[in-house]
């Protein structure tokens, strides 16, 4: 068993007379992905900015790379090596590949600051070829790649960034079956070099079963479920899912 990247302990966040988040406790360990699930409002994207220091926890703890750790800002927990894959990806469409890899993280020459475009092309090429990702230019802007393509360069830009987090949120929706297995295969690649911690968030639980080591399910602000993806099925996230509907039912 490797150590946690990650561990969450009794972490809690209101705002105002609403809980988002009443007593969380999870971990994520070196090479593992976990899949984290719930409904809408269930505290996933409250837990997710928590965790990259956009919002700060009313109570509990956080542990990373087993040190206690409070983390004051997006910067801050980024220079930690969380990053954080949104369904927005903050890509610009009229930059070229490598210089979206390279975003906020250009190479300049000193004194003068003149981009070092060729090692950034360089470099690009390398980092997607590493993990599979077969982009035919890196000097093609964003903006005329599919979908699965935008987001696998998103996802290289955070593994090219050395993070020892990788929080996805939602990667493959609204995508095709092509685009989706591109992804997939991705995510199969960085679990098999087994040096980053991944949650991701999804709804389609046939892919968080194929592609998650373990399932948490988020409901009403807490961890109701943690069980190895092996250990469970389709059928039972969705009847865990929707038992809450039900409730009260005749």
């Amino acid at each position: 068993m490797t150590a946690d990247v990650i561990r969450v302990e009794g972490v809690s966040k209101s705002f105002g007379p609403v809980d988002a988040l009443a007593d969380i406790t999870l971990h994520v360990r070196r090479g593992e992905v976990l899949g984290l699930i719930g409904d809408n409002g269930a505290g996933k994207s409250t837990l997710i900015k928590i965790l990259t220091g956009y919002h700060q926890p009313d109570g509990g703890r956080i542990l990373f790379e087993g040190e206690p750790a409070t983390l004051k800002s997006v910067v801050h927990a980024r220079s930690l090596g969380i990053e954080t894959v949104f369904q927005d990806l903050a890509m610009v469409d009229d930059l070229p590949v490598y210089l979206n890899l390279h975003l906020n993280r250009e190479l300049t020459h000193r004194p003068i600051p003149f981009l070092r475009r060729r090692e950034m092309k360089h470099r690009a090429r390398e980092a997607l070829d590493s993990i599979g990702i077969d982009i035919p230019s890196v000097t093609a802007e964003v903006g005329m790649l599919s979908g699965g393509q935008r987001q696998a360069i998103a996802i290289a830009r955070s593994v090219y960034s050395k993070a020892k987090l990788l929080l996805l949120d939602e990667p493959l929706a609204a995508m095709g079956a092509k685009e989706s297995a591109l992804i997939l295969r991705l995510l199969q690649e960085l679990k098999r070099r087994g040096d980053i911690a991944i949650i991701l968030i999804a709804h389609n639980y046939g892919q968080v079963i194929d592609i998650c080591d373990r399932v948490n399910l988020l409901q009403h602000g807490e961890i109701t479920f943690d069980r190895p993806a092996a250990e469970t099925s389709v059928a039972e996230l969705l009847d865990l899912v929707n038992a809450e509907y039900h409730l009260g039912e005749p």
